[in-house]
């Protein structure tokens, strides 16, 4: 394993590093549902338990989380799979892998809580849950309410409702899976579009 790629993983690992020490020091020194201000009135630690994806979202039915944390797993190999194979073949450039780096940490990070926290945390896994492994809540903590009001009365439906805006909890796992998505969107677009250009070439010759 060369150099070059060593320093592409350990993006990846220094991400799962900060987000479980993160979490943990939550846990530890917070109470479930508890609320610390940081800054003002815009950004808050908020300990919450999510069951399901990065904002709240979850599988509505019986295995939805096994389904998930499974999901995650087999992600989780593809992406690293990915960098290896791209990083050995030089079919893209370090700074696509290290954002690609990113992802895999922040979905390795979420998914260090889906299949240990349930265990080993008491109180963790979801409800209802046949077995603790593989069914732990991930911690989210932070939280950025950065303004809040009225609706306005002539939005249809919605018109005079209390909202907030920023609302979702979240953690550094989905934060820096969102800091690379958005990197590989905005910074290597040239290394995207080589990419999709190989998959088409590739799909063309085996038809």
């Amino acid at each position: 394993m060369t150099k070059n790629l060593l320093k592409i993983y350990s993006i990846a690992f220094l991400g799962i590093l900060l987000d479980q020490l993160s979490k943990l020091l939550v846990h530890n020194y917070m109470d479930l549902y508890s609320t610390v201000t940081v800054f003002s009135d815009w950004f808050h630690l908020h300990y919450v338990l999510n069951p399901g994806m990065a904002f709240g979202w979850e599988f509505d039915f019986k295995f939805g989380k096994l389904f998930l944390t499974l999901f995650r797993i087999v992600a989780a190999i593809g992406i690293g799979y990915f960098i290896f194979y791209h990083h050995k073949k030089q079919t893209t450039s370090w700074g696509f892998l290290a954002c690609v780096a990113l992802i895999l940490g922040g979905t390795i990070g979420n998914l260090i809580d889906s299949i240990f926290y349930g265990v080993f945390i008491e109180g963790n896994a979801i409800e209802g849950a046949f077995i603790p492994w593989f069914h732990g809540r991930v911690i989210d903590m932070l939280y950025f309410p950065l303004f809040e009001g009225n609706l306005p009365n002539w939005i249809p439906f919605a018109g005079g409702n209390f909202f907030v805006f920023f609302s979702p909890v979240f953690n550094i796992a989905d934060s820096i899976i969102f800091i690379g998505i958005v990197s590989i969107i905005l910074f290597h677009k040239k290394s995207l579009h080589s990419l999709e250009n190989r998959v088409e070439t590739t799909k063309t010759s085996i038809n």
